[in-house]
């Protein structure tokens, strides 16, 4: 039997589950397992300036790259707290990331020793699993169960501690014979498929929401098949956005009280039956009234976790299964109807959610100088083709840029849906990036969100790493500006102040062209509409060109609102009048979608 440290036993068990990249930061602790990553060959190491960061990006390199596994190193102490925001956005999503800290000798753990702290307790209300490795021969034992947890029912992360000593300690292990363990999901029956399929017979206007979990099981083409068979216009979550391309016949809009079409929303209002299927029914896709989101209309939900179903609201059918596995059998089964002659016709149905998706438009066209946020979405439609991938976490560049931009393809919108840190953009984009080198990844932040990580643009300088960041800059914290609103205040959220070093900047604060050119990438600043397109050409240029990340910053007015609902009631969406152009000139709201 071959022998060998127990931190080498981890790195071959990684090789053999698939592992190709890894991200991280090295230190005192987690040195024996980084001298296996380097003996052992054969996974790339990104080295990160920020652990946070590196827990990003393994999340943007899972979210990009199916089948595969993002890891995220770190050593003991402060490493394994600050990838704790990464696996909260990782569990949030059902996002399957592995991230591997070091850690203080096992017979001090628990004497207060130099950034020795309880990680696996800390981690454990945000993970599928925190193990603190005690003994060296469970080490290959733990990563076995790690990638089978991960992979199985709803994905998601996984915390592994490992204690120096026991990193050091040689243990037998052979890795030619190592297989990964059998992964579990759950599979709809022939049976409940055609009850299910019973309430869409009796519908007269039947929705599919289709959520992230489509996507997760590279179920896309089976949805779009189900969906033409039937004749049943798809509502995308978020998370599911690109399930089914904009420009599809069936596609009906995104609902909700933040990230939605207008169209999409009262396309909904109008239906007296949903599908869901891989989705979670996110609060900001019912809203909170969910008397609104349900009455008149009857639900099946479809979803990988048994205790999802019923969470929210309780479906008058619900299906606990893979979305993939479901979405076979609702095809064999629509295909069988069809045949039979025993589909009805859904044509004036499906009409009339075009005919709103084509009369329920959000203006996007706007000349005003300082620009307004809409027009970037517009140029950047124009400029980045169906190929990009989009990269984005929270805020009212993301809730616009959801409004406004289009997505064509699966995995083509990179969002952290449910966390939504600030400063998960750029990391992320540097894992999408490295997911797919080919990809042109197109990352969207306020000026906050990209303050956050900002170090981590030295990560994509030094390991040349192209994208394109698009940063909307108004020196506010946008979306908590709207917020507060509500309460009748302005209260800390203004970024503006005088920069000595930039005065051409005036009141909007910090130069981020400077600071991205410091930190070894390439930058431009846009200050009129007509400027964005060749911005975005020439950003492009410059990604291939240098393969470093290119800035392009667009200064935008002050104020300006995005339509969303002020009482997170899916049927009570503020539109907003686009007057303002100065500070304190608080827009107008103009009218409400009430269907």
């Amino acid at each position: 039997m071959p022998r060998m440290t127990a931190a080498r036993a981890a790195v071959e068990i990684l090789k053999r589950e698939g592992v190709t990249n890894a991200f991280g930061v090295p230190g005192a602790a987690i040195n024996p397992f980084y001298k296996a990553l380097k003996e052992g060959g054969g996974i790339d190491h990104t080295l990160a300036r920020h652990v946070e960061g590196a827990s990003h990006m393994a999340e943007g390199y899972t979210r990009t790259h199916p089948g595969n596994i993002g890891v995220c190193i770190g050593t003991s102490g402060p490493a394994g707290t600050d990838m704790i925001t990464g696996l909260y956005s990782a569990i949030g999503d059902s996002i399957p990331i592995l991230c591997i800290t070091g850690q203080a000798p096992t017979n001090v753990i628990h004497k207060e020793d130099f950034q020795a702290v309880d990680i696996a307790s800390i981690a454990k209300p945000v993970t599928k699993a925190a193990t603190t490795v005690l003994e060296p021969a469970q080490v290959p034992g733990v990563f076995q169960q790690a990638f089978h947890l991960m992979r199985s029912g709803r994905p998601g992360p996984v915390l592994i501690d490992l204690p120096i000593d026991v990193q050091l300690a040689e243990i037998d292990f052979d890795p030619e014979t190592y297989e990964p363990l059998p992964v579990y999901k759950p599979a709809a029956t022939r049976a409940q498929i055609e009850k299910a399929i019973s309430f869409l017979l009796q519908s007269e206007r039947p929705l599919i929401v289709a959520g992230g979990g489509v996507i997760t099981a590279d179920a896309c083409d089976l949805l779009v098949e189900f969906a033409e068979l039937t004749g049943t216009p798809v509502i995308p979550t978020l998370m599911g956005w690109g399930a089914i391309a904009d420009d599809h016949e069936l596609n009906a809009g995104m609902v909700g009280v933040q990230t939605s079409h207008r169209y999409g929303n009262a396309n909904f209002l109008e239906s007296d039956f949903v599908l869901g299927i891989g989705n979670r029914w996110a609060n900001r896709h019912t809203g909170y009234k969910l008397d609104v989101y349900t009455k008149g209309r009857k639900f099946v939900h479809v979803d990988i976790e048994p205790t999802q179903i019923g969470k929210i609201f309780a479906p008058d059918y619900g299906i606990a299964s893979d979305a993939k596995a479901a979405l076979e059998l609702f095809v064999e089964v629509a295909r069988e109807l069809k045949a039979e002659g025993r589909l009805p016709d859904r044509s004036a149905w499906v009409a009339s959610t075009q005919e709103r998706k084509a009369t329920l438009q959000r203006r996007t066209h706007f000349d005003n100088v300082p620009m307004k946020p809409q027009r970037v979405y517009e140029e950047m439609n124009r400029a980045f083709g169906p190929e990009t991938r989009y990269v984005t976490t929270i805020g009212l560049s993301q809730i616009a840029g959801a409004q406004m931009l289009h997505v064509y393809k699966p995995r083509h919108w990179i969002n952290c849906g449910q966390a939504g840190p600030l400063g998960w953009t750029i990391p992320a984009a540097l894992g999408v990036a490295k997911a797919d080198p080919q990809a042109q990844v197109v990352a969207l932040s306020g000026d906050y969100d990209f303050q956050f990580m900002i170090e981590e643009l030295a990560v994509g300088a030094q390991h040349r790493i192209p994208y394109v960041h698009v940063l909307v800059n108004n020196s506010y914290l946008g979306l908590i500006r709207q917020a507060q609103a509500g309460l009748d205040i302005n209260f800390q959220v203004n970024l503006e102040f005088e920069n000595l070093n930039s005065p051409e900047l005036g009141v909007y604060g910090v130069d981020h062209i400077k600071v991205a050119e410091g930190l070894g990438c390439k930058a431009i600043r846009v200050t009129e509409p007509d400027q964005l397109l060749p911005a975005f050409e020439e950003a492009k240029k410059l990604a291939a060109e240098h393969r470093v990340p290119v800035l392009v910053e667009a200064i935008l007015e002050r104020i300006t609102n995005i339509s969303m609902s002020r009482t997170m009631d899916i049927s009570d969406i503020t539109e907003w009048e686009d007057l303002a152009t100065e500070p304190g000139h608080a827009p107008t709201a103009i009218k409400t979608l009430k269907s």
